[in-house]
């Protein structure tokens, strides 16, 4: 697979037009990139990152999305429905990582992201993540409050952030 960049992440089969809205805007949907380093904790026996790091770094990137989007409020809104990685290279104790997460889809209660996450020797993982919203007093999912979508729609590349 060729070296493309973070700026080049596949949407993983996610219909990025069709099942949008006319309000969204995906020329500028949210994109942040988090940079870290692979610690002790994120490896297993073999000396390489365990499998759930990645869960945890994509984690990390939506927080400081979301934050950055002003919606830190969401976190208990907002469960995971669905999760996939693909695993394509190992990553070491200490190795650079970047993480790359982009909004692909606002659904009308639901969100889907893709992302990426890369070493220094390429692209380690890919995937995708879908969420939903559900009001604190509601029993299923509720639509997006129109400042959230409109934020989610139109949050546009946000700063890289760095933990390494």
């Amino acid at each position: 697979m060729p070296d493309t960049g973070p700026q080049d992440i596949q949407t993983q089969g996610i219909d990025t037009q069709g099942a949008q809205t006319r309000d969204v805007d995906t020329q500028n949907l949210p994109e942040v990139v988090v940079e870290r380093r692979v610690e002790w904790g994120d490896t297993d026996a073999a000396g390489h990152y365990h499998y759930s790091a990645v869960q945890r770094w994509v984690e990390a990137a939506e927080a400081v999305l979301l934050r950055r989007l002003g919606l830190a409020g969401l976190f208990g809104a907002i469960p995971r429905v669905h999760f996939e990685a693909d695993y394509r290279e190992r990553l070491w104790f200490g190795e650079a990582v970047h993480t790359t997460l982009r909004v692909v889809k606002v659904g009308a209660s639901s969100l889907h992201y893709a992302f990426e996450v890369r070493g220094e020797h390429g692209v380690a993982a890919t995937g995708r993540l879908s969420i939903v919203h559900c009001a604190a007093d509601a029993k299923g999912a509720t639509p997006w409050p129109d400042e959230v979508r409109a934020a989610l729609s139109r949050g546009g590349t946000q700063q890289p952030e760095s933990y390494a």
